[in-house]
C-alpha cells in the first residue's frame, strides 16, 4: 500500500473513528427509546352513580350546618374518623425533623412570615379550617358535627364561609350580600369530588389574598390556558387538583413544606409520566439530579403578581386624621397597608434554585435566633446527597417582630371583631398585640421587641409550562448569568471552569494530534530514506 495513503488512513482512524464510535453509541442508546404513554382517568370523567337529591334525609330544613353534617354522616359513616385523623382537621402532625427529633408541627403552632401565625387569630385564619366555629381553645375537635363537609364537596359554587366567622357560614343575623346564608338543601343535593374552586378558596387565597403566598397557585388557574399551566388549562387536560393529589380515606397526598418536614406522602411527576418521559436519554438522565419542575416551570406568577417581600416593621402608620393608609403600586397591587406594612409584588418571576432532598427544618417556638435572615423553613439537601435534586423555589422575604431578649420570633394578635381588644389590625399597637399573642400561646415574652429579616422557602410545583417554553441547555450550561449561577458545591459543564478537566482535555487532544503528526512524519522520513 502506498505509504502516503497508509498515513492518511492512520490519521483517519485516530481522529475520526472515536467520534464515529461515540455517535453510534449514542444513536444505539436512543434507538427505540420512546416515552411511555400517559393514560389516567380524570375525576372530571367520573359519573356518580348516586343522586343526592333523592335522599329523603336531605329534604329536611337545616337550621345550622352542623345538622347537615349529621345527615351526611348518617350515610357516610366512619368518614368522620378518617377526617379527624388528617392534618386538614388537626392543623398539625407528628413529624421527624433532622437534628431535632420527633416534634408536632403545623399551622396550629408554627410561625410564618406572612400573617405571622394562625393561632390567636382564629376568627380570621380559621375561615380556612375544615370545621365550624374554631373560635378559641375550647373548640371540640372530637365532635364529628363540627366537620364542614360542604367546603370540599360543594358543586354549586355558592357555599361560602363568612369573613371573621372562624369557619362558620353566615346566619340570618349576620348575612350580607357577599356572604348570604347558604341554601343547605340545594348544596347538599349537589355534591361530589372536590373541584379546583373547593381547594382554591383556601390554597389560592391564603395569606390575605389571591396568589399572595405560593406564587404558582391562584384563581387564574380556574380557567386558564396551556401557556400558564398545561395540566389545569381549559384548552388542555383541564385537570382538577385531586387528579394529582389523590386521596385515600380523606388523606390527601402531597406536601406543603411550609408546614411539613418529611419526605413522605408526596406526589411526583413520575407517578403519571414515569422517569423517562422524553424521547431523549440524555434529558431523562437529568432526572437523577434535576427535578422535573426545574426545567418545566420556567417562571411563576404568570397572570397575577405574588408577594415577594412583606415588611411588618413599616406597619402602624396612619394619616393626619388617624385613619388607616392604603397605597398602591403601578400595577394596582397594595404596596402599603397601615395594618400590615409594606409590600413588594412581582409577576413572571424567575425562580431561585436550591438542592432539596424532600426534608425541611422549621423555626419552632423553642428555637432561638442564631442567624439573619431567620430561616422560617430551611430546605435540606446538597449536591452530594443521593436524594437531592435541583429544585425551583419561591423565596418569600420580609421583616417581622421578634423578642430582642429571648431571641425568639413572636406570635402577634392581629384579628379581633372590633377596636379596643388589642388586635393590631384594629388598634395598630405593636406592644399590646405582641403581648396578647404570646399570652394566648403560653409563651414567655420579655416585653422588648424589634423587627428582624426572615425568609421562607416554597418549592414550586404548579404553573407547568408547555414543552416549547421549557428551559434549554444554555439556560443553565453557560458561563454568565445562567439559571444556576448561584448554586454551588458541584461542577456544572459549560458553567464552571475546571483547570484539571479543561487542561487535561486539551492535553489529550494535542497528544492525539501529536501522535498522528509524529507517526506521519516517521512515514515520510522512511519514504525519503529509501
Amino acid at each position: 500500500m502506498n505509504k502516503r495513503v497508509s498515513s492518511f488512513l492512520t490519521a483517519l482512524v485516530v481522529i475520526i473513528l472515536p467520534g464515529f464510535i461515540i455517535y453510534l453509541t449514542v444513536s444505539y442508546a436512543q434507538k427505540g427509546y420512546e416515552p411511555l404513554e400517559v393514560n389516567m382517568l380524570m375525576k372530571a370523567d367520573h359519573v356518580s352513580s348516586v343522586d343526592h337529591s333523592q335522599f329523603p334525609i336531605l329534604q329536611q330544613k337545616f337550621e345550622k350546618p352542623q345538622d347537615l353534617t349529621a345527615a351526611c354522616l348518617s350515610c357516610h359513616n366512619k368518614r368522620d374518623e378518617e377526617i379527624m385523623a388528617t392534618a386538614h382537621w388537626t392543623w398539625d402532625r407528628k413529624t421527624e425533623i433532622p437534628g431535632k427529633g420527633e416534634v408536632t408541627i403545623g399551622k396550629n403552632n408554627l410561625i410564618n412570615n406572612f400573617c405571622t401565625g394562625a393561632v390567636g387569630n382564629n376568627g380570621s385564619c380559621m375561615r380556612c379550617h375544615i370545621g365550624y366555629g374554631w373560635t378559641d381553645k375550647d373548640f371540640d375537635f372530637g365532635n364529628p358535627t363540627n366537620i364542614d363537609c360542604l367546603v370540599c364537596h360543594d358543586h354549586t359554587e355558592t357555599y361560602k364561609k363568612r369573613k371573621g366567622g372562624a369557619g362558620m357560614p353566615s346566619t340570618p343575623e349576620n348575612a350580607t350580600e357577599e356572604f348570604p346564608v347558604p341554601d343547605y338543601n340545594y348544596i347538599a343535593q349537589n355534591v361530589g369530588y372536590p373541584k379546583k374552586l373547593n381547594c382554591g378558596v383556601c390554597h389560592f387565597e391564603g395569606g390575605g389574598g389571591n396568589n399572595v403566598k405560593h406564587g404558582d397557585l391562584e384563581m387564574a388557574l380556574l380557567n386558564t390556558t396551556r401557556k400558564v399551566d398545561v395540566h389545569m388549562a381549559a384548552d388542555g387536560k383541564n385537570m382538577e387538583c385531586v387528579d394529582c393529589h389523590t386521596t385515600v380515606r380523606h388523606n390527601i397526598m402531597g406536601r406543603s413544606y411550609s408546614v411539613s418536614s418529611t419526605n413522605d406522602n408526596r406526589i411526583s411527576c413520575t407517578d403519571c409520566h414515569t422517569d423517562r418521559p422524553h424521547q431523549d436519554k440524555i434529558l431523562d438522565d437529568h432526572y437523577r439530579k434535576v427535578a422535573c419542575q426545574t426545567c418545566h416551570i420556567d417562571e411563576y406568577a404568570k397572570v397575577n403578581p405574588t408577594v415577594m417581600y412583606w415588611d411588618w416593621s413599616k406597619g402602624g402608620r396612619v394619616d393626619e386624621n388617624g385613619e388607616f393608609i392604603v397605597e398602591y403600586d403601578d400595577e394596582n397591587s397594595y404596596s402599603y397597608l397601615s395594618i400590615k406594612g409594606r409590600f413588594i409584588w412581582d409577576r413572571n418571576v424567575i425562580p431561585e434554585y436550591f438542592w432539596f432532598n424532600g426534608t425541611a427544618d422549621h423555626f419552632l417556638y423553642s428555637d432561638t435566633i442564631s442567624e439573619v435572615p431567620v430561616k422560617i423553613n430551611e430546605l435540606f439537601g446538597d449536591a452530594h446527597c443521593p436524594d437531592s435534586k435541583i429544585w425551583p423555589v419561591k423565596v418569600h422575604r420580609g421583616k417581622q417582630p421578634y423578642d430582642t431578649e429571648n431571641k425568639t420570633l413572636v406570635n402577634v394578635k392581629l384579628w379581633a371583631s372590633g377596636k379596643g381588644q388589642g388586635a393590631f389590625w384594629e388598634d395598630v399597637k405593636w406592644d399590646t398585640a405582641i403581648y396578647l399573642g404570646m399570652q394566648y400561646t403560653g409563651r414567655d415574652y420579655s416585653g422588648s421587641y424589634d423587627f428582624i429579616s426572615t425568609a421562607a422557602y416554597w418549592p414550586l410545583n404548579h404553573m407547568v409550562s408547555p414543552k416549547e417554553s421549557s428551559l434549554s441547555c444554555n439556560d443553565c450550561h453557560t458561563r454568565k448569568e445562567g439559571r444556576l449561577a448561584g448554586l454551588n458545591g458541584f461542577y456544572l459543564p459549560g458553567r464552571d471552569y475546571s483547570k484539571t478537566a479543561e487542561v487535561g482535555g486539551f492535553a489529550f487532544i494535542f497528544l492525539a494530534l501529536g501522535g498522528v503528526i509524529f507517526h506521519l512524519s516517521l512515514r515520510i522520513i522512511a519514504r525519503f530514506k529509501k
